[in-house]
């Protein structure tokens, strides 16, 4: 059986009972070391602190091992109990969709173990989830290449009043152009976006549209480290927010829509005095 286990947002404590007991009993353990992080993806010793709570030898799965060689984890599936394990939730990105397609049409039988994303998880800083229009992804811009598609759903929700979750890119071994074009793969150094980034891409984009979607004095809130002990949840406009070093990855942006006054009431927990972070709430309810 393959076990799909989702890991939590913050380190290595924050996986189910269920997904603890599903782990425990399979012969491989993978955990798939692309799509998102846990805190412990930027520590030295964060993998054998995973190893030491779940008993097991954990096996990295890079984008090319889970993408190119997913049948030799399935055909071990087949033969034995084998858990993947999975940043937030399972279904928090396309891939493991497919390996669950992929599986089911080699016979393998699947189980799936959840736990919270950055889908849900966001419902701390007091926007209601149900008033969420479609979520977004912004990728770093390069010179040649400044893609611009999220802009008309951006607009799309902000017409509807609704707010707009901002997915921020994360590049891990990503094979540089100029190996490529050598048939020799070497990896690009881990790039990971932040609210700044995003922010500053987003108001170009809309100088480029010029569709009044949003604009500087846009409110937001910026989240960094969401689940995490050292959580930051800071809501302001987008020029407020491009001042605040937010720290280490991961990052995520909401844009607001419009907002309900039970909304208002817990926002203004983390709302920007001024442009100082003092007294701004951590995320501790």
């Amino acid at each position: 059986m393959l076990f799909i286990v989702g890991l939590g947002l913050g380190d290595e404590k924050d996986i189910t009972l269920r997904g603890l007991e599903a782990v425990k009993k399979c012969e491989k353990v993978y955990i798939e070391a692309y799509t998102s992080l846990l805190s412990f993806g930027l520590s030295s010793d964060g993998l054998s602190t995973l190893e030491k709570l779940y008993g097991k030898s954990l096996t990295l799965a890079d984008r090319e091992i889970v993408e190119e060689k997913a049948d030799g984890i399935l055909s071990e599936a087949r033969e034995s109990d084998v858990a993947f394990l999975v940043v937030g939730d399972p279904f928090g990105a396309t891939t493991h969709s497919d390996l669950v397609v992929r599986a089911k049409k080699m016979g393998v039988e699947v189980k799936v173990v959840h736990n919270a994303s950055v889908m849900n998880a966001i419902g701390v800083c007091g926007l209601q989830l149900y008033r969420y229009g479609e979520t977004i992804s912004i990728p770093f811009f390069t010179e040649t290449w400044r893609p611009d598609s999220f802009y008309e759903k951006i607009k799309q929700n902000r017409s509807l009043g609704l707010h707009t979750l901002c997915l921020l890119d994360i590049r891990v071994k990503e094979p540089s152009l100029e190996s490529l074009c050598r048939g020799r793969k070497q990896y690009e150094p881990p790039r990971y976006m932040t609210i700044n980034t995003a922010i500053e891409q987003l108001l170009e984009v809309e100088q480029t549209q010029g569709g009044s979607a949003y604009n500087e004095d846009t409110d937001c809130v910026g989240f960094a480290r969401l689940g995490s002990e050292d959580q930051m949840i800071v809501a302001g406009t987008m020029r407020q927010l491009q001042t605040i070093d937010f720290g280490t990855p991961l990052h995520c942006l909401v844009i607001v829509g419009k907002t309900h006054p039970v909304e208002e009431e817990m926002l203004d927990f983390y709302k920007l005095r001024g442009e100082s972070l003092d007294q701004i709430d951590d995320g501790t309810i």
